[in-house]
């Protein structure tokens, strides 16, 4: 509320210690983070389709497990209100630029459909603290 100037209209409105509001800022440009350092934690976030067809999330998924890669997030939605397709919407901690990323996600876009990401951005601090 500070950064943006905006009025805080109702405070500890968290059902749990732990909970965390998130915000995004929207661009037509395409504008990732960098990192200022190997230390720093990067979150790539994106969406893609799997078809309905057995282990197809299984399969577009599995690149990050051999790839060693932190998922924090994956929710589904039904496209269409139908049981036919599927989309993901996903966190996990690394750069698309990082070679263990890149190889998971070009296994990720061979088994699925529609591969967008959101977008590259550094993770709070915080986020190490919330699972100890």
């Amino acid at each position: 509320a500070e950064l943006y100037s905006l009025d805080i209209v109702a405070e500890n409105v968290e059902d749990t210690e732990s909970n965390v509001t998130r915000f995004v800022v929207l661009s037509r440009d395409e504008e990732w983070a960098n990192r200022s350092s190997e230390e720093e934690k990067i979150v790539t976030t994106f969406v893609f389709n799997v078809r309905n067809i057995p282990a197809a999330l299984y399969k577009a998924l599995g690149g990050f497990a051999t790839n060693n890669i932190n998922m924090t997030k994956l929710e589904s939605y039904q496209l269409g209100g139908k049981f036919v397709a599927t989309q993901f919407y996903a966190d996990i901690e690394g750069h698309p630029n990082d070679a263990h990323v890149r190889r998971a996600l070009e296994e990720l876009r061979f088994f699925s459909e529609n591969v967008r990401i959101l977008g590259v951005y550094r993770g709070h601090p915080m986020r190490g603290q919330l699972h100890k």
